[in-house]
């Protein structure tokens, strides 16, 4: 590896964790993971080379805990940190608590972090720099009055949105001034509950916005470069669903407005390491509006799309600028090829309003194929535990074209079992035969105005009954599925004791 880094703490867990520790193998860095007790036994766990218990399962006792997980670097002599995304990596206490601790935070720096964490601070900044912002309003009066009359200056449609963070919480649609009062204390008791800061602040609600982003990776020397753009649209209550990279229908123009944008806000920022600049696009051709919305300052979930594209690795980019060798490419080495959409796989129910899903995985196969990577964090016989994102893989496929992509996607998906807890496979099916998404690009309110229709007559029953069916053979086989996964290229029904239909004997289904 160059530079200085021979031993990373992957401060995560999950696929990301693995995605990390790959990396790591591939670049003969030996790793380290830390879990909690309910990982011990976790895939990222096996695959490090040094595992470290950090606290017990709530990960506000382990995979949150920054002191932890310092002690674990220094126990196992790591030199370096990478957190992945999630859990603590837009933490600047954490990148601070790094630096202190004499170890390599594999990140933007903690002020940056902390400058771009603000959304307020964020706006500014890029006002300053030019980038074009949605137009809004960030009140230094955060009483309910001061925010009705920023509400009337900004117009409605608007959003609350909570300064201190993302993900969709502490944010509000209001349509109409008589639901202001009601979505500021939602909002405010939202946000101060997620990030312990109840401020807000007043945004323009662009009404048939698609999400873009623009991956950027920049050095200590100052350059910065852009993997092109991602589209992130279809997603449910502002959490991404499905990603594509490129994104489809952009001209030209557009294209260059976006990456020009993006170069300048990590330019901006004073930034280091990958992100991402994310911005809404409202209309269509050259005169499309592009207006900034927020940076992450991390490796993002849908970081497999670009990388499938562009044919780079962000996380051996990652690991090259955090050692100080600067950036692996120039901007002219950066070309698109193809077409990659991203699935993400949850274990939930989405006709019960998409709740969590846990339990023993009886039956996981992943598709394999041209074209197909799935990045997982499980295992057959492994369990997913409440505590966690139910986030179980991403299926990411590359097609010469966008239309071979999505059918190369439909197929793969069709291939994916998954037994033992309910997931949202079918509903990803459904995404991606609908017509509005085989035709081109949609909007961000595309899954929540068809999710109805999406769900309608969704049968759960055969899976749910041979999943029963698993789980009594589980009990009464003497192959225990704890004992690890089966082989890559076995097929559903290989392996001893894993029938129930002989383990059974006159035991039938009805």
């Amino acid at each position: 590896m160059p530079g200085s880094i021979s031993r990373l703490l992957v401060a995560n867990r999950g696929e990301i964790a693995l995605r990390v520790i790959r990396a790591c193998r591939e670049l003969d860095v030996e790793s380290v993971a830390v879990c909690s007790t309910a990982d011990a036994g976790a895939p990222h766990v096996r695959a490090a080379d040094r595992a470290v218990t950090i606290g017990p399962p709530h990960p506000r006792d382990s995979y949150l805990n920054c002191a932890a997980i310092i002690d674990a670097a220094r126990e196992t002599g790591a030199d370096a940190v990478h957190p992945g995304y999630g859990f603590l990596s837009e933490a600047p206490e954490m990148a601070a608590a790094c630096a202190d601790a004499g170890l390599t935070w594999v990140g933007p720096p903690a002020d940056v972090i902390a400058r771009l964490g603000s959304k307020i601070e964020a706006r500014r900044m890029m006002q300053a720099a030019g980038v074009p912002i949605v137009p809004g309003e960030t009140p230094a009066d955060q009483t309910d009055a001061g925010l009705a009359v920023a509400a009337g200056r900004v117009g409605y449609p608007l959003l609350l949105k909570a300064s201190a963070g993302g993900g969709g919480r502490g944010m509000r649609t209001v349509r109409t001034p008589d639901r202001l009062s009601e979505a500021i204390d939602e909002a405010r008791r939202e946000s101060a509950s997620a990030f312990g800061d109840g401020t807000l602040y007043v945004e323009r609600l662009l009404v048939s916005p698609r999400h873009v982003e623009v991956q950027i990776v920049a050095d200590d020397a100052g350059r910065v470069v852009h993997l092109h753009e991602r589209d992130c649209s279809i997603q449910r209550r502002h959490q991404k669903v499905v990603e594509e990279a490129p994104a489809p229908g952009l001209t030209p123009a557009v294209r260059a407005r976006l990456t020009d944008a993006a170069v300048s806000a990590a330019r901006a920022a004073g930034y280091r390491n990958a992100g991402t600049v994310e911005f809404l696009v409202d209309g269509a051709g050259d005169d499309a509006t592009v207006a900034f919305l927020e940076m992450n300052t991390r490796l993002q979930v849908e970081h497999p799309v670009t990388e499938l594209v562009t044919g780079r690795d962000l996380v051996h980019a990652q690991l090259a600028v955090a050692a100080g060798a600067g950036l692996p490419w120039s901007q002219d080495e950066i070309t698109v090829r193809g077409h990659a959409v991203e699935s993400r796989v949850y274990a939930e129910r989405p006709a019960e309003g998409f709740l969590p899903d846990a339990g023993t995985l009886l039956r996981y196969r992943e598709p394999v194929g041209p074209g197909i990577r799935v990045d997982a964090g499980v295992v057959e016989g492994g369990v997913v535990s409440p505590a966690y994102d139910a986030l179980l893989a991403k299926l990411v496929v590359h097609g010469e074209t966008r239309a071979q992509a999505l059918a190369r996607a439909r197929a793969a998906l069709a291939r994916y079992v998954v037994l033992g807890v309910r997931t949202n496979i079918d509903l990803l099916s459904r995404i991606l035969r609908h017509p509005r998404v085989v035709e081109g690009p949609v909007d961000t309110g595309f899954l929540d105005s068809e999710l109805d229709g999406l769900l309608a007559d969704e049968d759960e029953g055969p899976a749910l009954a041979l999943a029963a069916a698993l789980a009594v053979d589980a009990r009464l086989s003497p192959a225990s599925p704890q004992a690890g996964p089966p082989a890559a290229d076995a097929a559903p029904s290989a392996g001893a004791g894993l029938d129930p239909w002989t383990t059974l004997g006159g035991w039938r289904l009805s």
